[in-house]
């Protein structure tokens, strides 16, 4: 399918949602997105992007749809609510859900857009907001051979790298829940590492340093420590992700029978820190928890 023929919507403009749709915009795309907040709107409008007041508008203009919104509930609302975008799609376009959610919302959310004549795609993605802005999430997929051929030159616009895991939706989404349960755990150890190097009497930044050259160094460290070095947690990925990740990490080794004790303890550090109220700050911010630690103060502005 040729990039010039296609027109495409992406459905969410936050950090990842934006990096996407902006990339196609680069990639030459024929690119609509749609948010609830006008801001985001404003800000794809003035990238080159069109947009649409509800995803019901949207789906009538184009005919591949990446959903990527915050959770199962609100991938529901987007496709099957009141306004909802299946309803407008016509028969034989394509869904990439790009969303984290449950394997099983993923299994019989592929189900549903077969049964509505639409094509779907499972395609969870991963890299944070500098990746998607610079066209080079990871996306971890599955679906029809008809789903992946539609699929082709959109994950080429938006991703360095695709890896195709199966021939059915909820697989995908099984490999990203992997994904999160390893991130959610790193996040924790490198906030409890960190207070426990700050209390001891290191000097944070370079704590931060020697960690970054040594084994005990992970992807997570390396990416959030700066923000606890900053002082800074706005949210480039909040707690409640986290809260959020984790329950459906919990609630699939549950169903299951698999004890995940790190896991566990993991998802309530971030319930603890969603309850003193750091629920929409940074998830760096789980290093506020420990007691007894002189944390970095925010930067001033220069």
């Amino acid at each position: 399918m040729s990039t010039e023929r296609i027109a495409v919507g992406v459905i969410g403009l936050g950090t990842m949602g934006m990096g996407a749709a902006c990339s196609l915009l680069r990639a030459g795309v024929d690119t609509w997105g749609c948010d609830n907040r006008a801001e985001r709107l404003r800000e794809f409008t003035a990238a080159g992007g069109r947009t649409a007041p509800t995803p019901l508008d949207l789906a009538q203009q184009v005919s591949v749809l990446i959903t990527l919104v915050v959770n199962a509930a609100q991938t529901e609302e987007v496709l099957f609510g009141r306004q909802g975008a299946v309803a407008g799609l016509r028969k034989g376009s394509l869904v990439i859900a790009s969303a984290t959610t449950p394997p099983a919302f993923a299994e019989a959310l592929g189900a549903r857009l077969t049964d509505a004549g639409m094509l779907a795609l499972d395609a969870p993605v991963s890299g944070g907001g500098a990746k998607a802005a610079q066209g080079a999430m990871t996306v971890m997929a599955s679906g029809s051979e008809q789903a992946f051929t539609a699929a082709a030159p959109v994950l080429e616009a938006i991703a360095s790298k695709t890896y195709r895991l199966g021939d059915r939706p909820g697989i995908g989404s099984t490999f990203k829940m992997i994904n999160q349960h390893l991130a959610g755990v790193h996040i924790a150890a490198a906030c409890e590492a960190m207070a426990l190097g700050i209390r001891s009497g290191c000097d944070p930044q370079r704590l931060y340093e020697v960690i970054c050259d040594c084994a005990g160094a992970s992807w997570m460290f390396q990416n959030r420590v700066p923000h606890i070095l900053a002082g800074d947690y706005r949210p480039l990925s909040a707690v409640d992700i986290f809260v959020k990740d984790m329950g459906i990490v919990q609630d699939q080794a549950r169903a299951i029978g698999a004890p995940l004790p790190l896991a566990a303890t993991a998802l309530q550090m971030y319930l603890q820190a969603h309850a003193a109220g750091f629920g929409h700050d940074d998830d760096a911010s789980l290093v506020k928890l420990f007691p007894g630690v002189d944390l970095p103060k925010p930067q001033a502005a220069p």
